[in-house]
């Protein structure tokens, strides 16, 4: 008996510095990507020009004004909303018990969208308050589909996805009708609603960095609820677990982060369903870590599919939100035609 516990606390021990392990590698991974960003762009610069920026010794305007003012911040941009996406796809997916679960089951996309839409309609050319109106729409719609989805006083996974599809094709369908009724004004929110990271500067990352900070910080404190989720909602309740209030709680957090994200770089798809899958490869669904690789691969990826959007088609950039599509999709029929024993999620 006693060779069996000790065998068991070795078995734990050994996953928990492989689940270390794959943190700290992606983080060093991120780095790179992050350098790599910067370092590339429209036009080249040579590195030792780049890192002149970065050590105050670059006597080149230009130079300084393209890596400080517009690669940098761009890059770090690209980071949070990676952060962000993944980050909600996991926890939705935790908490809906749900494979395929993404932000978009909450409405981000669709809140954003049409909100975006309402406020180009009236304001047009007014792009300073398209991303405060994005991240309230898409917030309100996570709300909603909650509420909707409560019946007699308790909501369940399987009625909040079928709540925010319903919604998010009645968004869906409004943020069209606008765009036909109001086509000459709604020019720029074409990109915009693609997915683009193209023109983001400082002022983005000023407004998405606190909610990546407090989400992030949130998320790894829910962890653990989630964690009592995925043992089933019976189970959670046994072990003290109360099942509304955290829900809503993550559900809440979940739309923060997705809105923030939406907000600043409009409907970029799929990387909340690739990132949480992927750190599911590597360190299981313990939630206690996966938010945290997850928001790590959601950085990863977002940043490496900016750069190659901006540079591999030069001078032509493309939106990453179309990028992220054709790189995801394959990745999400993977998924679907999963035979279900295998599925991660039951």
């Amino acid at each position: 008996m006693a060779d069996y516990v000790s065998s068991k606390v070795r078995l734990e021990q050994l996953k928990k510095t492989n689940r270390f392990f794959w943190i700290i590698l992606f983080i060093l991974l991120l780095f790179m990507a992050l350098i790599l960003s910067i370092f590339n762009g429209t036009l080249y610069f040579s590195p030792h020009a780049v890192l002149d920026v970065f050590r105050g010794r670059s006597q080149e305007q230009l130079i300084r004004h393209i890596v400080w003012n517009v690669r940098l911040p761009r890059t770090l941009v690209a980071m949070m909303v990676g952060f962000n996406m993944a980050i909600a796809g996991a926890l939705l997916q935790g908490i809906l018990r749900n494979p395929l679960a993404s932000p978009n089951i909450i409405g981000a996309n669709s809140g954003a969208g049409l909100a975006a839409v309402i406020v180009m309609s009236l304001m047009p050319r007014n792009m300073k308050v398209l991303p405060s109106a994005a991240f309230l729409g898409a917030l309100l719609a996570g709300l909603i589909i909650y509420a909707l989805a409560r019946r007699e006083g308790r909501s369940s996974g399987i009625t909040i996805i079928l709540a925010g599809v319903a919604l998010g094709a009645l968004l869906s369908a409004f943020t069209s009708a606008l765009m036909i009724l109001h086509s000459d004004d709604l020019g720029i929110t074409y990109t915009w609603l693609a997915g683009s990271l193209i023109g983001r500067g400082w002022p983005y990352f000023s407004l998405i960095w606190p909610y990546s900070l407090a989400g992030g910080l949130a998320a790894v404190f829910l962890g653990p609820r989630v964690n009592l989720f995925l043992l089933g909602e019976e189970v959670g309740k046994s072990l003290g677990l109360s099942v509304e209030i955290s829900r809503l709680l993550i559900i809440i957090n979940a739309s923060i982060l997705a809105g923030s994200a939406v907000s600043v770089a409009g409907t970029i798809g799929f990387i909340g369903i690739v990132a949480p899958h992927t750190a599911r490869m590597m360190v299981g669904n313990d939630y206690r870590y996966l938010v945290i690789l997850s928001g790590i691969l959601g950085s990863l990826l977002l940043t490496i599919s900016d750069t190659l959007a901006r540079t591999l088609f030069q001078p032509l950039e493309i939106p990453v939100g179309i990028f992220t599509a054709v790189l995801g999709a394959p990745f999400f029929y993977f998924l679907l035609y999963k035979k279900r024993s295998e599925l991660p999620i039951s």
